[in-house]
């Protein structure tokens, strides 16, 4: 039995009762929603316009409930103690920006990756795929770290910031599309010298992909194998699913033949890029979990199925298209696997050879980090054209596309580094790669059920689906 550190053994003495049904969380959650309205964009209140005995009876009611509830999480009472500290500089401000920092640095939720381990989360914060202000939020989540998932961490896939998590309930914020709980979202005064976690809210990835993924398939007429059908069926198999694909997928973005900067956060790039960078990140993934397989280990099979399914169903058909990378990822997985017979649209049926899917699939992963490895004896010009090169061969361009003329059509003669890599970038069209005839029909087909995923979990994935 694993060993708990003496903060983590008087949780795990507490009550069971969930508490989402804890009077003061729903006393918490409320207040929340309540100032939530009253917040500008960058967080703040105008006092100018909003009468502060509105706002601070409010806070007040913050305040008093996460004391409440503070002995719940023994091993959060740092962060909770400095995110009082924090609501309270806020007021004392006059609810200018806040400036959450301190909190933040005492939030360390990879510092001890228990399964089944709660966390009462509060800061003011965007969240990502979901609201772009940084309104208050507060969530309650538990850990999913099962033993052999930590085993894999420890000895094959090193990740110590990864930390996956499933919602227990949440504020407006998180009744979105968004199932991440990053720290860089959090207001502060300064970004810390670097971050040490990052949360994905794995029970949402599983539902979205079982709502979309049988959808697809009873639409598309697809037959598949009985353990693929058997995965969508079942939301604890799914979620194990994921925390897998995620951890890897996660550590990826910093191993292998990289650019300088595969993030690409310092810098502007061509949508295009990010795009391959999260279908490398997903096809080593892919590439790992058949190994996984070989070895043993049934989530490989079912992390193979996910990655498929999400990728080709739900990305190419979700969200907007202008610059939407994700979804470029998938139209490219998809055209590789038709291209290359591993898949085939006839008679108004598609259908997947089970037996060649895997090394095709792995063989676009391997064009993808063979242009890696060639692009760190390239400019970063020509390392954009390649890369250009490679997404078109099998996605065709826009027919508007300056790009798709060629290096000779771009503005190549603009000779400041800055300044060219501006005038590239706004050279590519909003939707470089627009989608095909078959994801045109799919988008219609499969759009209902995708938007009825927005805020769903694991609990609620019934409703969503029907």
């Amino acid at each position: 039995m694993q060993n708990l550190s003496p903060r983590l053994a008087a949780a795990a003495d507490l009550p069971s009762d969930s508490p989402a049904d804890h009077p003061a969380w729903l006393r918490l959650k409320q207040a929340v929603e309540a100032l939530r309205p009253l917040q500008s964009k960058d967080g703040s209140i105008d006092l100018a316009a909003i009468d502060r005995q509105t706002v601070d009876p409010l806070l007040d009611t913050v305040l008093a409930s996460i004391a409440e509830l503070a002995p719940l999480f023994p091993h959060d009472a740092a962060y909770l103690d400095a995110v009082q500290a924090d609501l309270r500089k806020w007021a004392e401000t006059g609810y200018r920006e806040p400036d959450f920092l301190d909190s933040l640095l005492a939030f360390q939720p990879a510092a001890e990756r228990v399964d089944g381990l709660a966390h009462l989360v509060v800061f003011p914060m965007y969240t990502q795929n979901g609201n772009p202000d940084r309104n208050l939020e507060a969530v309650l989540l538990n850990v999913v770290w099962p033993e052999w998932l930590a085993e894999l961490e420890r000895t094959r896939f090193d990740n110590p910031m990864f930390v996956p998590i499933t919602f227990t309930d949440f504020t407006a914020g998180y009744d979105t599309n968004s199932a991440v709980l990053f720290p860089e979202t959090v207001a502060v005064r300064k970004a810390p010298e670097r971050f040490t976690w990052g949360g994905i809210f794995c029970d949402r990835e599983a539902a979205r992909f079982r709502a979309v993924s049988g959808a697809a398939v009873e639409l598309l007429g697809l037959e598949i194998p009985a353990d693929a059908a058997a995965l969508i069926a079942d939301q604890q198999r799914a979620q194990q699913t994921f925390v897998l694909w995620d951890l890897v997928h996660d550590r990826t973005h910093s191993h292998g033949d990289l650019p300088f900067d595969p993030f690409m956060i310092k810098q502007r790039s061509p949508f295009w890029m990010y795009g391959l960078e999260e279908l490398r990140c997903d096809l080593t993934a892919f590439k790992e979990a058949v190994r996984l397989e070989a070895e043993g280990y049934e989530q490989g099979r079912d992390v193979q199925y996910a990655i498929l399914f999400d990728r080709m169903f739900r990305f190419p058909v979700t969200g907007g298209r202008v610059r939407n990378y994700d979804g470029l990822g998938g139209q490219l997985l998809f055209a590789y696997l038709h291209q290359h017979d591993a898949l085939r649209w006839r008679d108004n049926k598609l259908s997947i050879d089970w037996t060649r899917v895997a090394e095709v699939t792995n063989a676009l992963c391997g064009e993808i980090e063979d242009l890696y490895r060639a692009g760190i004896d390239r400019p970063k010009t020509a390392h954009w054209i390649a890369a250009y090169q490679l997404v078109s061969r099998y996605l065709t361009p826009h027919p508007a596309s300056t790009w798709a003329k060629g290096p000779e059509a771009l503005p190549l003669d603009v000779t400041e580094p800055k300044a060219l890599n501006k005038a590239l970038c706004d050279a590519v069209l909003p939707d470089e790669f627009p989608l095909s005839m078959f994801f045109e029909a799919l988008s219609k087909k499969l759009g209902g059920v995708i938007a009825a995923t927005t805020g769903i979990t694991g609990a609620g994935l019934q409703e969503a689906a029907a």
